[in-house]
């Protein structure tokens, strides 16, 4: 191989010749010019092995030497051309030049990169000032030259000295560090993720590289060093979500970003946008970036225009569905900057048909990320006016047939069998197949959103509509078709599948009185009888669920098809006739004893994006139907069999399985309606209910609520009916939960002489009708009969109880409405001041800054709560104020915790729910006091519970405590004295459970100095593969311990002469407490003696080893071997090699 050398002024640089890779030179002058060379310097160089080959060299110029030979042998490569066999032939030759001065040995394998990354690895660490920005350079080429999947192989050992680096004061050594760190992470394979995390965070990679951003106008540093800092910064930002905090938590942080923001050139708008997004991605993020947003959405928004490059107006597009990733921000955001927002979504949607090459990837971004965005329809708001407005329903035509003059020239005056004959020719001769997901997404939410009373019309675009609806009922048809081509053949477009027939679905149920009809009508025409026979086909789907080969997206897509094909009279007889009742029951019962959940995002293609999978501290999803989407649409389908079914249930029960009974039904759609289920599953459950009378959504604040109903005590208004028995109520609680029974005003005038408050109610009111209205108001539930049902419609309309209503009425659950939650916590506020009977006040008054009483001038931090609401949940306080005694009469009680646990307590009596602590990054980034003093709350919580014998509160609380020791393990060591204190043992025992793993530090560290010493026993205790239970003549009381341990662990009893009945009892206790329990019986020889011993295990064996065995025990002897031995004879031989060897096996 020929080189060419040049002469500089104090080295001498070897470069390839450009013919040398093409043919072999037959000179060998230059080769051995540079072997003699590198004799010479080669003993500067010195192998260490620490686990792996490392270089070192301290000498500078040979330093420079390597550097330039890795230089130059990459200037004339590329991660294209390494492929090439004569290339790699000649790579050979040219790595063994360069490990002469490396001093390393090529390996056999002939990896190329592995000795210069070595080298580079080690100069970059020497960080010698004066060849860092050439060594830099060469990092960059480097990682640029080298495909992703060689480089993982390297990333760990170059990414250590290049993060180290981003603090350099050289300028360029910086950018050049940040460069190749972009096109590191760029190519970084997941499953480096975790070691490159960890290197990052040793680092503080992140923190210089906000330092640098900073420092940009600071020091007039240029704009590419901004870009790629930026960059750096948002890639990290997207890959791992702990480094969010400390960027968006930094306040003068985006104040370098706001003044970016007015520069024009369009790579700073692409580094803001991507850093921005970056950012988005955390929850709390999102609510800091919008709290004075207003300048971000508008230059987010100007981003979107046309003028910007593609790249720039792409990523505009997702720093957008950043910000609206779940519905409330989303609202947040579309109420600053709605309606310029949709214009420039549409905007890009319209520039579709006049682009000039549509198979450019460039443009193709740009369409995609609007119709992405798009997507928000399925929330409903103001901006459903705003796409209404911009033509949407146009501009979904234009991309479903595109460029088709008979479409465009359509006459309104059309039947609809001539629009579906001229529209199908259309439909099928447009290859645009990319964008239809997107499109039935954006129509799907339109008309689940679309008001009822909107008449398109009016609007003129009633052909338009008819089209798309069209095209969504062929692409319906299409997809149930597919949908048996599935199991033939295994292969289909299943995200269009499913997009379409949402929509479908969405159309056909629409509240939108317009869109529903012409819907149904449209499916019914497009529908034969031929499609019976898929009827058939989706129930048998359904039927073998999870138990066959179907897969959660087949049996969704199949039951949503289902419910479109029950829109129709004669499908749904259809399915009712093919046992689809019973089927769907079936289905529900088996998701519920087991539930098989997932998001629509994990099975639907298109959905899924880099944004949704990266996203943290959200702190619940919005999405109406969650992760129940397969309970959700098979509810729905009974629901609509029951709707259209003949028969009714009352009299002929209709077909479920024989093991299940009716009232078995109703219980489990109750317990949908409580639980932890989405809004959706939990409507269409309250939904079904309905058919067999109970109307509302059963809870437990509304059943313990319901009780104060009819009582007279504490109650402060009268309802009067004429010619009837008057009714008394609460005032608190019908402001809160039916104002409208009240007289308008502030509050109700009361009677002479008297503190009730009378209400004289029309002569259409029955008492029957009204006290099953009271009913639903105290209990947010009812049960009624159909003729009772008739006049409570006629009431809860006048009364304005709209979800009443709509139960009564039987109507459709409206897709995207949250659950009418019984929540009486409005009556803390200042409307419900006047209704008070009590005030409370913490135990241990703290004074509060910024602290004042909307109701009253006192001082001291307190709250104004009701009576009849607190003795609802507490039986505790029903005795103490209905007593007699001077405590009921008090106006002010001290409750004896904190004020932070008072505050939960009462929000706790109002609601039923505690203030969770959200376990994100606030609370990861809380110190260990703040998390401490929020765990403690729960706490005195957890006592006073106890105290005050409310169960629900008691156990909500333990479970709370436990999820935050599960967050933060160090909490153990405070928590477990403070627990004890409380006598809260189960959390203590808890607390040591997550101690013991670092009991010895703890110990060492003097830690545990403070603790109780029994306490420290039982962080010791669990250090090991054991509790101990120590049971002796000097603690007789022990062996209450175990009522302390509830989890699956062993027990060690050490036994002593006197406590043999003793232990017969801890037996009986641990058989109950702890069935996985393993007791250990220690007898202490030298304390009792060997004889003794010998005839306390032969009186043990005798009387007591059933006892033993039941509970998997073994007998341990702490005793010499030799003493073993003796004391073997004393026992069955075969029984006793059996223990003897147990307890030398498990030994502690």
């Amino acid at each position: 191989m020929a080189w060419r050398t040049t002469t500089a002024a104090s080295a001498v640089t070897f470069l390839p010749s450009t013919d040398a890779f093409i043919t072999p030179s037959t000179s060998g002058d230059g080769e051995a010019e540079l072997y003699l060379l590198s004799s010479s310097v080669v003993g500067s160089g010195v192998r260490i092995w620490e686990n792996k080959e490392k270089w070192y060299c301290s000498d500078i110029e040979t330093q420079k030497l390597v550097l330039r030979l890795i230089d130059a042998f990459l200037e004339c490569i590329s991660s294209e051309t390494l492929q090439y066999p004569l290339v790699k032939e000649h790579t050979a030759s040219a790595i063994s030049l360069i490990s002469a001065f490396t001093n390393i040995k090529p390996f056999v394998d002939m990896d190329s990169a592995v000795d210069m990354v070595r080298a580079l690895k080690s100069i970059l660490e020497f960080k010698s000032q004066s060849i860092l920005r050439f060594a830099s350079n060469v990092t960059v080429k480097m990682v640029n030259v080298l495909s992703s999947s060689r480089l993982q192989t390297h990333v760990l050992d170059l990414i250590c000295p290049i993060a180290n680096l981003l603090s350099s004061q050289q300028l360029q050594v910086a950018m050049s560090c940040a460069t190749a760190m972009n096109v590191i992470l760029s190519k970084l394979s997941s499953r480096h993720e975790s070691e490159v995390w960890q290197i990052l965070k040793e680092t503080k990679a992140v923190g210089y590289t906000v330092h640098n951003i900073k420092q940009f106008f600071i020091d007039d540093k240029p704009i590419e060093y901004f870009q790629e800092m930026a960059s750096v910064l948002s890639k990290i930002l997207l890959r791992w979500s702990s480094f969010r905090f400390c960027v968006w938590n930094d306040s003068k942080f985006p104040n370098f970003l706001d003044a970016v923001k007015v520069m024009s050139e369009n790579s700073v708008k692409l580094a803001v946008l991507q850093l921005y997004s970056s950012l988005a991605l955390c929850g709390n993020g999102v609510e800091k970036l919008l709290e004075n947003g207003e300048e971000l959405l508008q230059v987010m928004i100007n981003c979107m225009d046309s003028p910007n490059t593609f790249s720039v107006r792409a990523e505009a597009f997702k720093l957008a569905q950043c910000l609206a990733l779940s519905r409330r921000q989303c609202m947040r955001m579309m109420n600053v900057c709605g309606e310029p927002l949709v214009k420039a979504v549409t905007s890009a949607m319209n520039n579709w048909s006049s682009l000039s090459d549509k198979s450019d990837k460039s443009q193709l971004s740009v369409m995609e990320e609007a119709c992405r965005l798009a997507t928000i329809t399925r929330w409903a708001g103001d901006h459903q006016i705003y796409f209404w407005k911009a033509g949407i329903d146009r501009l979904l035509l234009d991309l479903l047939l595109e460029n088709h003059p008979k479409v465009r020239q359509l006459q309104p005056d059309l039947s609809v069998n001539d629009l579906i004959i001229i529209v199908r020719e259309s439909y099928y001769a447009n290859p645009l197949l990319s964008f239809r997901p997107y499109v039935w997404d954006i129509l799907g939410g339109l008309a689940a959103n679309c008001a009822e009373n909107i008449n398109h019309e009016i609007h003129g675009n009633e052909l338009r509509l008819n089209v798309l609806i069209i095209c969504a009922c062929f692409s319906f048809i299409d997809s149930v078709g597919t949908l048996r081509q599935v199991s033939q053949k295994g292969i289909t477009n299943m995200s269009e599948c499913e997009s379409a027939i949402r929509a479908v679905l969405m159309m056909v149920y629409s509240p939108c009185k317009f869109i529903a009809s012409s819907s149904r009508s449209i499916l019914c025409e497009i529908l034969n009888s031929d499609f019976k026979g898929y009827v058939e086909y989706l129930l048998e789907i359904v039927k073998v669920g999870f138990t066959g080969n179907k897969g959660s997206l087949q049996i969704l897509v199949s039951l949503m098809s289902l419910a479109c094909y029950c829109s129709q009279p004669m499908y749904h007889k259809l399915i009712i006739k093919s046992q689809g009742i019973k089927i769907m029951v079936v289905f529900i019962m088996r998701w519920l004893n087991n539930p098989v959940r997932t998001r629509r995002e994990n099975v639907v293609p298109h959905l899924r994006d880099s944004f949704s999978e990266r996203r943290c501290c959200f702190a619940g999803t919005d999405d109406w139907e969650g992760e129940d989407m397969l309970l959700l649409f098979s509810l729905w389908v009974l629901a609509e069999l029951l709707h259209h079914s003949t028969v009714s249930m009352k009299v002929h029960p209709f077909n479920i399985p024989e093991d299940l009974s009716e009232a078995q039904l109703v219980q489990k759609l109750q317990e949908i309606c409580r639980d932890d289920y989405s809004h959706g599953s939990r409507w269409y459950a309250a939904y079904l209910l309905g058919y067999f009378g109970l109307f509302g959504f059963p809870s437990k604040l509304g059943k313990r609520i319901g009780k104060s109903l009819g009582q007279t005590e504490h109650s402060d208004v009268k309802l009067d009916i004429i010619n009837e028995e008057s009714v008394f109520v609460h005032e608190v609680i019908l402001t809160v939960r039916c104002p409208s029974l009240l007289p308008p005003g502030e509050s109700v005038p009361k009677e002479k002489s008297s503190s009730i408050k009378a209400v004289r109610l029309s002569a259409h009111v029955d008492q029957q009708s009204l006290l099953k209205l009271l009913e639903y108001v105290y209990s947010g539930y009812l049960q009624a009969g159909v003729d009772l049902v008739k006049k409570l419609r006629i009431f809860a309309r006048h009364c304005k109880l709209e979800s009443l209503m709509q139960m009564l009425c039987r109507r459709n659950p409206k897709w995207g409405v949250p659950i009418p939650n019984f929540d009486l916590r409005p009556a803390l506020g200042p409307d419900g001041h006047c209704f008070s009977d009590l005030i409370v006040e913490a135990g241990s008054t703290t004074q509060l800054a910024h602290w004042k009483c909307s109701g009253c001038s006192a001082f001291v931090p307190h709250l104004h709560v009701h009576k009849v609401i607190l003795e609802s949940s507490c039986d505790y306080l029903r005795a103490l104020f209905q007593s007699g005694m001077q405590e009921s009469h008090l106006q002010t009680i001290k409750v004896p915790v904190s004020w932070e646990s008072l505050d939960k307590l009462v929000s706790w009596f109002y609601s039923d729910q505690l203030p969770v602590p959200t376990f994100d990054c606030l609370w990861d980034n809380l110190d260990i006091e703040e998390k401490f003093k929020e765990v403690q709350s729960y706490l005195e919580l957890c006592w006073l519970a106890e105290f005050w014998l409310i169960e629900d509160l008691h156990e909500e609380c333990y479970k709370i405590v436990v999820s935050c020791l599960d967050s933060s393990k160090y909490l153990s060591t405070k928590l477990i004295q403070i627990a004890a204190n409380f006598s809260q043992w189960e959390l203590a025992q808890v607390a040591a459970n997550y101690m013991a793993p670092s009991y010895h530090h703890l110990r060492n560290s003097g830690e545990l100095d403070a603790l109780d010493s029994n306490l420290v026993e039982m962080g010791f205790w669990n250090n090991s593969s054991f509790v101990y239970i120590i049971v002796t003549d000097r603690a007789a009381n022990e062996p209450s311990r175990v009522e302390h341990s509830r989890f699956r662990a062993n027990i060690d009893c050490f036994l002593s002469v006197l406590e043999l009945d003793k232990f017969e009892r801890l037996l009986a206790r641990l058989r109950q407490r702890n069935e996985y329990a393993r007791a250990r019986l220690e007898i202490d020889s030298k304390m009792l003696g060997l004889p003794k011993a010998r005839a306390r295990l032969e009186f043990f064996a005798r009387e007591r080893i059933s006892d033993v065995l039941e509970l998997d025990s073994f007998v341990s002897l702490s005793c010499s071997s030799s003493s073993l031995i003796e004391l073997e004879s004393s026992f069955d031989s075969s029984c006793s090699r059996a223990l003897v060897s147990r307890s030398t096996r498990l030994q502690p």
